[in-house]
Formats: structure tokens, sequence, C-alpha cells
């Protein structure tokens, strides 16, 4: 029987190169997106391409009885996940006294609220399977070093960092390990006007990361050989100094 692996925010970027990667190894992928279904159609066929599954799911993370509806009628339907990816996210950046309300708000309740509104209805199945499991979160640099004009989103993903190494010891005894990967600059439609001088001082590897790379450590997760990993925040990010 296939793993089944769910991935947010699989629509582009390194959501989009996990779910590849992924698939290339052997998973099969539940696919998710708040707005870009037809780019989700065309990963889906890339995924089935390569002999695996792979099934659309359409919802807002913010959204809490959306997520537990969407979620508790797919495992009903498809049986439990193997493996989680929580990716998805947004950010709203502002100067702190200039932070508007709204800014702060939607950045919580969708990166770090986001969280618990995926998990929570998985995870009781996850553990039901009783084969074990694996879950990656995504935080960032910026939830390690704080970074100006990000006081939502850095603190959206230190809390995170925190919920991941409280859920890693509740779930251990049951063979689920939880884990953080916090990249640095990777390349994206955010990054691609950074200046080259930045990068440089900012990078001593004097380049952005690509969402394949982040990729490559999020599949390393997956496989048996990680299996003695858990509760850690592991970053990939060229150097940058924490």
């Amino acid at each position: 029987m296939n793993k089944t692996v769910l991935i947010t925010g699989s629509s582009r970027g390194i959501g989009k190169e996990t779910a590849l990667y992924l698939a290339k190894n052997g998973f099969d992928i539940v696919l998710h997106c708040n707005k870009n279904v037809e780019k989700l159609t065309d990963v889906k066929k890339e995924i089935e391409e390569t002999g695996q599954n792979a099934r659309i799911l359409q919802f807002d993370i913010s959204d809490r009885k959306k997520c537990q509806n969407v979620l508790e009628k797919d495992i009903q339907e498809n049986g439990a996940y193997y493996g989680v990816v929580l990716n998805a996210g947004i950010n709203k950046d502002n100067p702190f006294p200039m932070l508007e309300d709204s800014e702060w708000d939607d950045v919580i309740n969708t990166n770090l609220t986001g969280f618990y509104n995926v998990l929570k209805p998985v995870c009781m199945p996850m553990i039901q399977n009783r084969k074990g499991g694996r879950i990656v979160a995504m935080t960032s640099i910026s939830g390690l070093t704080g970074n100006r004009g990000q006081v939502n989103y850095s603190a959206s993903k230190a809390g995170i960092i925190g919920a991941v190494k409280a859920l890693s010891r509740e779930l251990a005894k049951r063979k689920i390990t939880v884990n953080c990967v916090a990249p640095g600059i990777i390349e994206s439609d955010m990054t691609k006007d950074i200046p080259d001088e930045i990068i440089s001082t900012l990078i001593p590897l004097k380049r952005m990361g690509t969402p394949k790379e982040v990729a490559s450590l999020i599949n390393y997760l997956f496989a048996e050989d990680a299996s003695y990993i858990t509760g850690q925040v592991i970053s990939v990010n060229g150097g940058m100094y924490l």
C-alpha cells in the first residue's frame, strides 16, 4: 500500500518541488491550494506521469471549519495520511509602528493557527493508523533570528518552532516524527528583485537557494534513514549567520 502525503501550498515554489520530489520517491500526494487550482492540475499531471497517484484539495488554512470538513471527508474516503508537509503561508511585511491590525491577524491566523487547523483533523487518524509517520512544518530564518519589518511573520514562524518541539514529544511514542525546515532566501517571485550585492553580503555561499534544495531535505526527513530525527529545526540558508 502506497504512503500518502498531504502538502499544503503545493501549487508552486517549495511546495510544488516537494510534491514532485516525494512522488519520484514513491509517495502518493494530496495537493492543496487556496486559489491556484489550475496550477495544481498541472502539478497533478506531472505526479501521475511518475506513476504515483495524486488528488487535489482546496481550502483556506485559516478557516478552521473548512479545514476540518475537507480533511475529514478526504480521510474518510481515502484513509489516513502517512505524512504532512505544512508549507502554505503568507507574509504581510510592515515596520511594527505601521503594522495594521489586519496584517498581524492575517499572518498569525494563516501561518500559526493554520498549523493547528490542518494538523488537528489529521493527527488522530495518523496515530490510529499505527504505521508511524512524518510531519514537517516550514518555518523560516525569520523565526530563528527575527527580521526588520516582519514582527508578525517572525512571531508566526517562531510559534511554529515551539509547537513542533512540543508535538514531537507527544507523538514520538507513536513513531511519528515532527520537524521544522527553516529556509533562508530561496528563489521565488518574492525574492527575485533582491540585489546581488545584498545576497553576497548576507549569504556566505553568495547565492539564493533553490526550492529543489529545500525539497531535497524534506524528502530526506521522510526517508526511513531519518526515523531517529525529531523535534529539530534544520536550516537551509547558505550559511546565513544566526
